[in-house]
């Protein structure tokens, strides 16, 4: 099984101006190498058929991407209207400033299969591509956010896969990211 870093992982993981939210210490190839040649230690099921997460130990001093929202650091939260890329609409999102995760026991590679990437419009010659990392303490998937299931289901000419959301799924989201953010640094 091969392994390439998509293009759309590539500036959100390691992005041309280091953040410290980002995959630290190594470089895209670097990493990509690891992928393919250091086997996962699990490979979990994604939310569709063509997703695959590979749970792997940190090599890296990568932070944990989430951290839980406390009365001690509510205030720190900020928002914003964002699309990831051109092409998309700008949805909410909310992040931390001024706070310092862990460093994550685990980096959990997203991956979608070579044929769903063309479906997006994305062509790759390996069998799999990374689209995104979550930087966990526990070797479990962080839910995906709400935003992002929604977008999923509006198809893929508005950034997202084509998968009809799932309100169980979505609500278990909701509980989730109701209690937690994302930080940037």
């Amino acid at each position: 099984m091969s392994i390439v870093l998509t293009d759309f992982a590539r500036t959100r993981l390691f992005p041309r101006e280091a953040r410290r939210n980002t995959i630290q210490d190594i470089t895209p190839d670097q990493f990509e190498r690891r992928l393919n040649d250091a086997p996962p230690l699990e490979v979990l099921a994604g939310y569709a058929p063509f997703c695959k997460l590979h749970v792997h130990r940190n090599w890296t001093s990568t932070r944990c991407l989430t951290v839980p929202i406390t009365d001690g650091n509510r205030h720190l939260l900020r928002s914003d209207y964002e699309a990831r890329t051109k092409a998309e609409l700008p949805v909410l999102v909310r992040w931390f400033e001024g706070v310092e995760p862990p460093v994550a026991d685990y980096l959990i590679v997203i991956l979608y299969s070579r044929e769903q990437l063309a479906k997006e419009g994305t062509i790759i010659r390996a069998d799999w591509g990374v689209v995104g990392c979550m930087y966990t303490a526990e070797p479990e998937e962080t839910p995906m956010a709400p935003v992002t299931m929604m977008r999923n289901a509006l198809g893929v000419e508005e950034g997202g896969s084509g998968v009809p959301l799932d309100r169980a799924a979505y609500c278990r989201s909701v509980e989730f990211w109701r209690t937690h953010a994302n930080w940037r640094g």
